[in-house]
């Protein structure tokens, strides 16, 4: 457990996290956002997982490229969570006009005000359920299966209208705050994180470990978080229409720096076992 000291106490303390008398074999999960947003979104990606460089995406539904990527997937058995968005408008073709205003009306809120993520707005509670019953729905009708995970377009999945108002169906694995090491943010903002990722565990499964692939440099910084995967599991978070992400995964320069650790297969938490 030694390499638990080196994070913050609200990430990964066994009080905070749901892992209480319990450890679980490591894995590194490195999962693209984004997918079916737009055609150059899902086609980039698609270079990335061809190369093994990923092990699942995260997918938006109503979008642009939402169909064709679903197809895609489902030919390929791609890994595919939903990418839940509460952020942006919807792109595609037939996009029903009672989302189009639940889901503005949730957008111009969380766009609108600077701690609204974090406050329960009780005038907008059928507008975010509206929004995220419609989107499952989608996901299941497109990919012919309920998501067994959940994450959130700019993080939404994590705001108080959504957890609180427990939006998100119960046993789903669903992405937890990022990860910070000490002194990386204020001790309110780690007890927030910590607090919420304790709520969190309470319905569902998470990662232990959570961390943003960019920025690329100093190379420690990869390293260090790749070889946490020996102990814990690790979700990395990739956007592959960023250039230097894309070149990194799709030119399979991530591999030179992994060491002995694996990329896993599959978005997967591992069973709890006991100590």
């Amino acid at each position: 457990m030694a390499m638990m000291t080196s994070l913050d106490s609200a990430e990964v303390s066994p009080s905070r996290d749901g892992r209480i008398g319990s450890r679980r074999s490591g894995m590194l999960i490195v999962n693209a956002d984004d997918w079916g947003r737009d055609s150059a979104t899902t086609d980039r990606t698609l270079e990335c997982i061809e190369q093994r460089a990923l092990s699942s995406v995260s997918g938006m539904v109503f979008m642009e490229d939402s169909e064709r990527a679903s197809a895609i997937a489902r030919d390929r058995g791609i890994d595919v969570g939903l990418h839940l968005n509460l952020m942006d408008p919807f792109t595609g073709p037939r996009v029903p006009a009672e989302l189009v205003r639940h889901q503005g009306e949730v957008s111009s809120y969380l766009r609108g005000y600077r701690y609204a993520q974090v406050m329960f707005h009780p005038g907008l509670a059928n507008s975010f359920r509206y929004s995220v019953t419609a989107q499952l729905a989608e996901f299941a009708r497109l990919y012919e299966a309920e998501p067994r995970r959940i994450d959130g377009h700019h993080h939404m999945h994590l705001c108080a209208n959504v957890v609180l108002g427990r939006l998100l169906p119960a046993g789903t694995v669903v992405r937890r705050n990022f990860s910070f090491g000490p002194g990386e943010k204020s001790f309110v903002n780690r007890l927030y994180r910590g607090t919420q990722n304790w709520t969190l565990a309470r319905r569902h499964r998470m990662a232990d470990l959570f961390f943003s692939l960019p920025p690329l440099k100093p190379p420690d910084r990869l390293r260090r978080i790749f070889s946490m995967a020996n102990d814990h599991v690790i979700e990395i978070e990739t956007h592959p229409m960023n250039p230097e992400e894309h070149r990194f995964l799709a030119a399979g320069e991530i591999f030179n720096w992994l060491g002995d650790v694996q990329i896993a297969p599959e978005y997967r938490i591992p069973a709890k076992v006991l100590v």
